[in-house]
């Protein structure tokens, strides 16, 4: 789902706290953004 999405759904009045509470990331997850960034690194 969609943060903002969630943040309405859910009533809070800041994004911040819905990001804090409800999303994570795995480390899996980690590694496969981090691989996006280094390869647009590269392309410049």
């Amino acid at each position: 789902m969609m943060p903002k999405a969630l943040q309405k759904i859910l009533g809070h009045s800041n994004i911040g706290i819905t990001m804090n509470l409800y999303v994570h990331i795995t480390e899996d997850e980690k590694h496969k953004e981090i691989d996006l960034v280094a390869d647009a690194l590269n392309v410049v």
